[in-house]
């Protein structure tokens, strides 16, 4: 589902107030260049990211699914100089991307791209004591939706902020389809969430130059309040 008039309002609410300079630009254009989908964030949706992690004050940033580092230079740019954002991809080859266009924004200092299968990397970091994350953004396969929030969770404090994206899959998530793991995936997550004392959540639906999706937006809490 698309409509030209969502693109235009995207694009001037980009021009006017979230406009993308040159190192954005690039990190789009090598993505597309090395063969990775043209999933990213949308631009105003990397604002919001940056925005939500600043009003956060996020110091520690969780990313789960890399894809090129698009949203990955949103998140990591809002964090202090001394601030840690380590950000999990499946595959090498997008994680090579990511690493580089890191580099050319001047964050791989603050920025840990690791590479392999999250759950497998997920109990690893819960082994370092990584965590606690101020803020865990999830954007990955979405049958493991359940699984990512469940060790967010774990890699959390009361006050961390997660937010899953593409949770509205083109508005045929309120209806189950068994024959749709994406989908399958997403309602799981929306039923843990709904019956987890630890999270108060809302989502919201959005049009744009991604189409018609949305996300999720969960804070922990200490499960009185």
């Amino acid at each position: 589902m698309t409509n030209p008039q969502w693109t235009d309002v995207d694009q001037y609410f980009t021009d006017t107030i979230a406009p993308a300079d040159e190192i954005l630009t690039a990190a789009l254009a090598d993505s597309t260049a090395a063969g990775l989908p043209e999933i990213a964030v949308a631009p105003n949706q990397g604002k919001l990211l940056h925005l939500l992690a600043r009003t956060q004050g996020a110091r520690t940033v969780l990313e789960i699914g890399t894809l090129g580092g698009y949203s990955t230079i949103w998140l990591a740019r809002a964090l202090p100089a001394d601030g840690r954002l380590i950000t999990l991809e499946y595959d090498p080859a997008h994680a090579d991307v990511a690493r580089a266009n890191i580099a050319r924004a001047g964050l791989d200092k603050i920025v840990e791209v690791r590479t392999g299968a999250a759950l497998d990397t997920l109990p690893r970091l819960e082994a370092e004591g990584a965590g606690p994350f101020d803020l865990v953004f999830i954007d990955a396969d979405k049958v493991n939706n359940p699984r990512y929030v469940e060790w967010a969770l774990k890699l959390s404090r009361p006050g961390t902020l997660i937010i899953v994206d593409n949770v509205v899959r083109n508005g045929r998530v309120a209806t189950a389809h068994p024959d749709d793991p994406a989908i399958t995936g997403t309602r799981e997550m929306f039923d843990l969430v709904a019956r987890e004392p630890r999270l108060d959540a809302t989502a919201v639906q959005t049009v744009g130059t991604k189409g018609y999706d949305g996300l999720l937006l969960a804070r922990v809490v200490d499960g009185t309040e």
